[in-house]
């Protein structure tokens, strides 16, 4: 990770919808009106965060917004860490948990473009701990009670199951199969005072300790969001021989200008990161985030990178491009329009929907490491058909529109509940923008 460069301080002043400038990590800025958004309307993106940041539910935010692959808008409100009286800036770094999947989903897909591993491939050939697993199956005993026994898998997970969460596998957070649960939080792939962390596991305890625990559905039947992607940062680096940072770092984050991306933040660089508010307002729960300020055991591929806001920018204009942007080709048009596409069909149950989950609405499907819009309609939210995104647990949230050549980012460090909520809220205020 290296500073971004001090031009990007001319990017943004607070408060202001449109703002001049550009740097090393920006891509070229342009009037709203220009590409068909109203100046006038964006500025109620700085009405809303302005109220939030005021009435202390939020520390702050950075939101980023590209329309036809020009930056629109650029905006810094509130705090970095607010305890300390740090103000928020355009280049703050934040703990991106779950926005991490779709960086390291890409990195993976430049091995499948490469002939090193098929999607139809089975884990097990890559981590042979995986070769014989146990289904935890509900059902009943004589006396009607619901009970859990464990049945052998009928197939092994694959590495397109990794990717579209179909491998059977959980997260210890949101499972309500017990026997998954308690497994988990017995090899402590699960904390239940400590959300998403498994960056204290070593890459080899985390495989055999996930292959020892019961998978809570047999593999590419149910969709259950899950610590999939972190298992497939563990292939990744059997197949590449490198660590997953590294790989990362060489396929995406480097060769796409991610100078402020990866897994850790250096010690000089500390006072650029956002923090959350002490205690979430909403739920009176004390928030508490993984640690980003030394290497971590393990590089968690589903929760442990760090960004900012511009640099996911560039990551979602490389998507909407097809793959490229600038001189940088990382991966096909081919591969984006598979991984942007319906992966589940009619054949594979959602637990929970992928919309409901991350936006409370429906109208969405998964790709390989995207939620999928489906159709115009259903959701309650504004939106095309054919936009994909994702969102991190301590409140990041991006989209890529291919039908309105848009790329949006959202980066806030808010744990709580009020999540979705204000993800519905930035896709409303971005949407209402639009003019032509």
């Amino acid at each position: 990770m290296r500073r971004v460069a001090p031009l990007l301080a001319t990017l943004v002043v607070l408060a202001t919808p449109w703002l001049p400038g550009a740097s090393a990590g920006a891509l070229d800025p342009a009037r709203p009106e220009e590409v068909g958004m109203s100046t006038d309307r964006l500025a109620r993106i700085k009405t809303v965060f302005d109220a939030e940041v005021a009435e202390g539910r939020i520390p702050g935010a950075v939101v980023m917004i590209a329309r036809e692959g020009h930056l629109v808008y650029a905006a810094a409100f509130g705090y970095a860490d607010k305890a300390a009286g740090r103000p928020m800036t355009a280049d703050a770094v934040f703990r991106l948990y779950s926005m991490t999947k779709p960086i390291v989903s890409v990195a993976a897909m430049t091995l499948v473009e490469e002939g090193r591993m098929q999607l139809t491939d089975p884990v097990a050939k890559y981590l042979p701990e995986f070769a014989h697993l146990m289904v935890s199956v509900p059902g009943h005993n004589a006396l009607g009670q619901n009970i859990y026994t464990l049945a052998p898998a009928a197939r092994g997970p694959t590495i397109q199951d990794l990717l579209r969460h179909t491998a059977g596998l959980a997260y210890g957070e949101i499972t309500t199969n017990p026997l998954v649960r308690e497994a988990y939080i017995k090899s402590g792939l699960f904390k239940p005072d400590f959300d998403y962390n498994v960056t204290d596991l070593a890459p080899r305890d985390f495989v055999s300790r996930l292959a020892a625990a019961p998978l809570a559905y047999q593999p590419g039947t149910v969709w259950e969001y899950s610590l999939a992607v972190d298992l497939l940062g563990r292939v990744v680096e059997q197949v590449s021989g490198e660590r997953l940072a590294d790989f990362v770092a060489e396929r995406v984050l480097r060769p796409l200008g991610m100078n402020d991306s990866g897994f850790s933040v250096p010690v000089s660089e500390l006072a650029r990161l956002a923090e959350p508010l002490p205690v979430d307002p909403a739920s009176g729960a004390v928030n508490r985030l993984i640690d980003v300020s030394r290497v971590p055991a393990e590089d968690s591929a589903g929760a442990g990178g760090v960004g900012t806001a511009a640099d996911y920018l560039r990551f979602g204009e490389m998507l909407l491009e097809g793959g490229r942007l600038d001189e940088a080709q990382i991966l096909s048009p081919t591969t984006i329009a598979l991984m942007t596409s319906d992966q589940l069909g009619p054949a594979i149950r959602p637990v929970i929907s992928p919309g409901e989950m991350l936006l409370g609405v429906p109208g969405y499907t998964f790709g390989l490491g995207f939620m999928v819009r489906e159709t115009a309609g259903l959701a309650g939210v504004p939106g095309s058909a054919g936009e994909f995104m994702w969102a991190g647990y301590a409140g990041t949230f991006f989209w890529v529109d291919p039908a309105e050549q848009l790329v949006a980012v959202m980066m806030m460090q808010v744990p709580g509940p009020s999540r979705a909520w204000y993800r519905r809220e930035i896709k409303d205020l971005v949407y209402q923008a639009i003019i032509e």
